[in-house]
């Protein structure tokens, strides 16, 4: 079983691959600043990611608007948000940033709309 795995740190535009020891959380090498060896260790332990995604609205000037989580959710949860974003609609008019389900699978997180769209005439 090999321990080690590579990792690609996003928190900046240098992009740095590291390579960490999944037993005991080493950084092997790559890491160039703190934040990328954080970045690491929590990819290992406990990934998550902002999800964003559309939903239908009703009486809307848009079919669709879309939608972010507020904070980053755990990794393994994502495809069930997203069924859940699938049967979920909303009546226009919606403002940006109301939140559309709060707590989302009890995640913390709530889905708020990234856009407003105003009610069809």
């Amino acid at each position: 079983m090999n321990d080690e795995t590579k990792i690609t740190c996003i928190l900046c535009p240098i992009g740095c691959e590291i390579r960490i020891n999944k037993k005991n959380l080493f950084i092997i090498e790559g890491a160039k600043c703190e934040k990328g060896i954080e970045y690491s260790k929590n990819e290992v332990l406990d990934p998550k990611r902002i999800l964003t995604s559309s939903i239908l609205i009703k009486n809307g000037i848009l079919p669709l608007i879309s939608v972010k989580t507020n904070k980053p959710i755990p990794k393994d949860k994502l495809f069930n948000i997203l069924e859940i974003l699938k049967k979920t609609s909303v009546n226009a008019p919606v403002e940006m940033g109301e939140k559309i389900i709060r707590n989302i699978l009890n995640t913390g997180s709530d889905i708020i709309a990234t856009k407003t769209v105003k009610k069809s005439k």
